[in-house]
Order: C-alpha cells, then structure tokens, then sequence
C-alpha cells in the first residue's frame, strides 16, 4: 500500500465543482486510487498560478490568489463532506486509525502561500483549516521567497524566515519542492526540525531547476526529513525515451545511496487531468499504475522492507 506525498486533486474538485459537479472525488478518482494501492495522500491547495492560465480564467471573482485559495479551500470543504471513506488526519496515528478502520486518508497542504500578502496570520488560517504541510512558494516569486522559477540566487525574505519559524512552531512541515536554490539554503539555516521535499527528483539524473543536487538531498537528510518521488515525465529525465518508470525508479536508487534508503518516499504530483504537458513517465500516466514504479524498485534490487519504507513509512514518520 501506498502514501502519496503530493496530490493535485483539490484543483480538480474546485474546477468540476465549481461547473456544478460533486463527489468528484468518489466519481472521478477512486477506483484509480484503489487499482494503485493508495491508502493515503497529501491533498494539496494549488491556487498561485494566473487566473488567465487555467480553469481561474472562467471563474468571477478569482483574480487574485487569495481570491483563489478562499473559493478552493470552500469547495475542498464542500467535497471532503461528501466522502465517508476518506478520513482527513493532521498525524500518521490519525492516519493509521483511518487506515484500521478501513478508510483513506488525507493530510492538506499548501502549495504556494502568496495569498497570506504579507500577514503571517495567514499561516495560522492556514492551520486552521488543517495545514500539516506547507510551502511557501510555487515557482513564483512573493513576499515570502523566490519559487524555481526565478533568480536561483535569491533567499527568503525577512517575512519568510519569519514564516518557517512560524510553521514549525505550529508543527508544520516545512515544504521546500518548489523553492528556488538560494530559498532552500535559507531554509536549511531557519530549520529546527525535519524538512521535506514532497515532489521533487535528482538533479544528477535530470538537471532541471524543480529537482534537487545531491548536496541538497544530504542537507534534507540531515534535518530527518524525506524526498518524495515526483512522476512528472520533465523531472525524470530529458530525453523523452527515458522518461519511464524505470528510470524513475533508478532516480529512488540514486536518492538511496546519497541519503539513506529512510529518507526516500513517494509525491507523484499526477496532473493527467490539467490536460497536455502534465503527463507522468511512460508506465505512470495515472495513479492507478503506480506499483509499476514498485516493480522496478524490485528489479533493481531493493527488498520489500525498503519498498514499503518507500512506498509508505517513511513519510508517514515525518508526520507523527
């Protein structure tokens, strides 16, 4: 069985919902899950992106992220009520209570906090509404640091150091996936607790700016924290005939001997649903393929002890 460390499926829920749907979740989502052995995931709010460049651009009302973040955290609330066999949880007892008793179960994050608009306060609402894992960028630039996509160069700011303290006195993860460089080694420097990269891959196997050196995995490591593998097919490697489960499996191998089989899990990031240019590697187009990753894993060697650490505990760890 196996917990997913990132999962867009909140944007998919706020789009049909808001075209009138419901349980979509239920509709839409839960046979694949089931077929992929999902016990868990970390639903994500994604709202940082511009309104003109997805379903937003349709939507009144929805022009600015906080605009975004208050319709999609109402429509998530919406739906969670409407889905008795998904338990939401805030730590890995709650998650395996949910999972004795039969039900999934979801932790929530934030993907990208440019909404809060400099009050911090905003990281307390985020809380509230059951936060347990938090970044504070997507790749744009904001109040609180630079995402990937911009200057590498450019750390947090004041706010933003202000804002990890904040988290982990609240005691919630740290996210730094879609960080750019410098942010992440001012997070490294702010941390007092483990740090996650939820899905992000390696940067030796696949120089793209979303995945991370070997330096920055043994840096994540040494704060307790964990990597989660991410399926996007532009993070696995540049050449399109090796975009494939397999070699994600051999970027899980090379995580393994940099930072300890203990420090490696499992964030998809499935988007087949955002429509072209979000697709998965070649063997992982949806999440109901997701043991052809573990396949591979095997066939390179690594035992069912280090596949269900993978697949499920490690993560769960991080989030006692």
């Amino acid at each position: 069985m196996v917990f997913d460390g990132h999962s867009d499926l909140l944007y998919d829920v706020t789009r049909r919902r808001l075209a009138g749907e419901d349980h979509v979740l239920e509709r839409c989502h839960l046979d694949r899950l089931r077929r992929g052995g999902v016990e868990g995931l970390v639903l994500a709010l994604w709202t940082s992106a511009a309104a003109g460049q997805t379903f937003w651009r349709d939507v009144p009302e929805a022009e600015t992220d906080a605009d975004r973040t208050r319709i999609m955290m109402a429509c998530a609330r919406a739906e969670l009520a409407e889905c008795p066999w998904l338990s939401v949880v805030r730590t890995a007892g709650e998650a395996e209570q949910a999972r004795a008793a039969g039900a999934l179960y979801a932790f929530l994050a934030i993907e990208g906090m440019a909404a809060i608009g400099g009050d911090l306060g905003g990281i307390d609402r985020y809380h509230a509404f059951g936060a347990r894992i938090g970044m504070l960028t997507w790749n744009e630039e904001n109040c609180l640091a630079t995402g990937a996509g911009g200057d590498p160069a450019s750390g947090l700011t004041e706010l933003g150091r202000q804002a990890v303290r904040r988290m982990q006195d609240l005691g919630m993860l740290v996210d730094v996936s879609h960080l750019n460089d410098g942010g992440f080694w001012d997070v490294m420097r702010e941390t007092h607790g483990p740090v996650i990269a939820s899905h992000s891959n390696c940067r030796a196997l696949c120089s793209v700016r979303r995945n991370l050196t070997d330096d920055q995995l043994r840096a994540i490591r040494d704060t307790g924290g964990v990597v989660g593998l991410n399926v996007h097919h532009a993070f696995v490697h540049a050449d399109p005939a090796e975009q494939t489960a397999e070699m994600l499996a051999r970027h899980a191998a090379h995580m393994a001997e940099v930072m300890g089989i203990e420090h490696v899990a499992c964030g998809f990031d499935f988007c087949e649903f955002m429509g072209p240019g979000n697709e998965g590697a070649q063997g992982l187009e949806n999440c109901a393929q997701i043991q052809n990753l573990f396949y591979w894993l095997e066939q390179l060697g690594m035992s069912a002890r280090e596949r269900e650490l993978i697949a499920r505990e490690n993560l769960l760890r991080v989030l006692a």
